[in-house]
């Protein structure tokens, strides 16, 4: 439900005659009716548009009355999933009065006359934008405090947003392409626009549109050239954007049964529905954005389905090589998911970083930062060069998710699984070292702390026993965890090399498990350095590692370790899935125990001789909580909350919106 409000301030553009004979901002208004909102309103100035923002319960979308546009413009800047506030963002050159904006990660970080902006602007304000609920008291003391203003010149809309702006609103960019979006002050200007717009398929735009504007190699050349197609028919289908992601995962999943089974045939029908599948997860998106069906459970499911479709494929691949005679085929599929899951924390937190850094411009670096600086602006030159060799050979080494499933796909089907999974291992190790060091550094020349803009806690994953721990600040929270992770590494590569079998470190495992906790000295420090963006993945790293040398020491079914390490998984990409979309800690994360006593548990087990038997039963309860947390979240709560909203409305009460 959004309210929509036509700021007809400036007279002359609202009544300006359309091709259809009526008002410029009548028809404006019938644009946003198709857009999406259920009530329009007409504003003559911005006093009338604070007292609106005023008593407005759900978001709220403004225009200025002398925009051109198509109506899947409005539609896309009305149901942007970026964040609760987007406004959009044009590339003409700024004409007088109208606010110049400067934006970095597609985020607003600065708006008003080009002048103030020293030349620094990226586009241009294109006279609409979206407010989200919690921003609406910024809105309206924006609206005030610009018509308090009068003798500032330019249209009342650019002075509302740059006041907004100014109020520091955490606003993000919505670009137009291939769409058409003007501002225009007369006839000619209005008659030129609606001939800009006629000229557009609209439909055949928005398609094209679904596709990203920038995707990794393998993707761009080999999938999106016609999965435009795929979603063309999902639409005429009926198919959701949730119906697509499931077929995606089944098309994994039996994908994963034929690299188990092995043989040429079936490695090569398991190949060719590995790429389907993937296909499939581009499609996915690719429908929700033509459709314009977003919702926080499809983004949810959709980075849940993608790495546990992965993880999949990782067993399918690991039994495979254990059949076909290699004794460590398991290993090395637990190998690969440990090493992609603390890769994910990496990038997951790398991009908060960057997010963070670009609100905070001021704070990123200084004049002659040394090879932070020269990293940096290296990286921005080769990414502005889109299409170039070194554009897609940086995209290309860190390993993104289509190279890997295209390499797993043509490896598995002309060697099989074991060379797959050494593949994937090499690559893998190679693009963790590349990315590691240049992102070190530049994050070492932004100095820009991010867990403390957190719940830091929750995205530790610390548990009870993690929180009574002393506070052990001078060493800082990455280097405790640094040297925590380094104990179960020791006891892990002790028992592998242990020839007589690792029954015997059956002793150690206490100790490593004491080193491991001096993580917990950390719990309570501020995470404020500028590498403690780590720390979550150095954590997730230290608790695998001990989980598998716990299975190594307690001869646990290889299998079982990786099943065991699966579960952990879905619990963290819980976490981060929720931390990229903006939501809450999951319903049960106190049922989970933190990462220290899911440890202490296993350790209790092995010295008790039962690790097997502890492992599988702490990896169930820990797999029924985590589809316990998902049912709470996504079902029962917001059906609680819907029955709680009728009822209010039932009562005479306003609805919360």
């Amino acid at each position: 439900m959004t309210l929509a409000i036509v700021l007809a301030a400036d007279a002359k553009a609202a009544s300006l005659p359309t091709r259809s004979g009526e008002p410029l901002a009548d028809r404006l208004a019938d644009q946003l009716r198709r857009a999406g909102a259920d009530e329009v309103r007409h504003a003559a100035d911005l006093g009338e548009l604070a007292a609106l923002a005023d008593a407005a319960t759900r978001p709220v979308l403004v225009t200025g009355a002398d925009l051109v546009a198509h109506t899947a413009v409005l539609r896309h800047l009305a149901t942007s999933p970026v964040g609760p506030t987007v406004a959009l963002v044009l590339t003409d050159p700024p004409g007088e009065g109208r606010t110049a904006v400067r934006e970095e990660r597609g985020q607003v970080v600065g708006a008003g006359p080009p002048e103030a902006l020293d030349g620094g602007a990226t586009g241009v304000f294109g006279g609409a934008l979206r407010v989200g609920v919690d921003d609406l008291p910024s809105l309206a003391a924006a609206a005030r405090a610009a018509a308090a203003a009068p003798s500032v010149s330019g249209p009342a809309v650019d002075r509302l947003f740059a006041g907004l702006t100014g109020l520091g609103t955490l606003t993000f960019a919505q670009r137009v392409r291939l769409l058409v979006a003007r501002r225009v002050g007369d006839a000619a200007g209005l008659a030129a626009a609606e001939a800009a717009v006629a000229a557009v398929d609209e439909d055949r735009a928005e398609l094209r549109l679904s596709v990203k504007e920038r995707d990794d190699f393998f993707t761009t050349f080999f999938v999106s050239t016609w999965s435009p197609y795929v979603t063309k028919a999902s639409a005429k289908l009926g198919l959701g954007p949730t119906a697509v992601t499931m077929i995606s995962v089944a098309f994994a999943v039996a994908a994963a049964v034929l690299f188990g089974t092995g043989g040429r045939v079936a490695l090569v029908a398991g190949a060719v529905l590995l790429y389907l599948g993937f296909v499939l997860d581009c499609v996915d998106g690719q429908l929700a954005r033509y459709t314009r069906h977003f919702s926080a459970w499809g983004g949810w499911l959709d980075t849940m389905a993608d790495r546990a479709k992965e993880y999949v494929v990782y067993a399918g691949l690991g039994y495979g090589a254990t059949q076909a005679g290699f004794r460590y085929g398991w290993a090395l599929a637990i190998a690969a998911i440990t090493l992609q899951t603390v890769r994910h924390m990496t990038d997951t937190w790398y991009g908060v970083l960057h997010d963070e850094a670009a609100r905070r411009p001021k704070t990123v670096g200084t004049a002659g930062g040394g090879i932070g600086d020269k990293l940096n602006a290296a990286s921005n030159r080769v990414q502005a060069d889109t299409g170039s060799v070194s554009y897609w050979l940086k995209r290309t080494v860190v390993f993104p998710i289509g190279e890997r499933w295209a390499l797993i796909a043509i490896t598995v089907a002309l060697f099989g699984p074991l060379v797959s999974l050494y593949t994937v291992l090499g690559w893998g190790v190679l693009a963790f070292a590349y990315t590691g060091a240049l992102r070190t550094l530049r994050a070492r020349w932004m100095r820009v702390p991010v867990l403390d803009t957190v719940d830091a806690t929750l995205h530790r994953d610390d548990g009870p026993l993690a929180r009574l721990l002393p506070v052990l600040r001078p060493v800082g929270p990455l280097a405790l965890a640094v040297v925590a992770a380094l104990g179960p590494a020791a006891l892990l590569v002790a028992a592998l090399l242990t020839r007589d079998g690792a029954e015997g470190l059956r002793w150690a495992v206490p100790v490593a498990l004491v080193v491991l906790l001096a993580a917990g000295l950390g719990a309570g420090a501020a995470h404020d350095g500028p590498l403690d963006w780590l720390v979550p993945a150095v954590l997730r790293a230290g608790e695998f590692l001990f989980a598998v040398a716990v299975g190594v020491v307690g001869d646990v079914p290889p299998w079982l370790i990786f099943g065991y390490v699966f579960v952990l998984t879905l619990h963290h990409y819980d976490l981060t899935a929720r931390l990229e979309k903006r939501q809450s800690a999951p319903p049960l994360h106190g049922a989970t125990l933190g990462w220290e006593g899911r440890s202490v548990l296993l350790t209790v087990a092995a010295i008790a001789g039962f690790a097997g038997i502890g492992m599988a039963t702490l990896g169930t309860y820990l797999l029924v909580v985590f589809v316990g947390s998902v049912a709470l979240a996504w079902v029962v709560l917001p059906a609680r909350a819907a029955r709680a909203s009728v009822g209010l409305v039932g009562a005479g009460g306003r609805s919360p919106g």
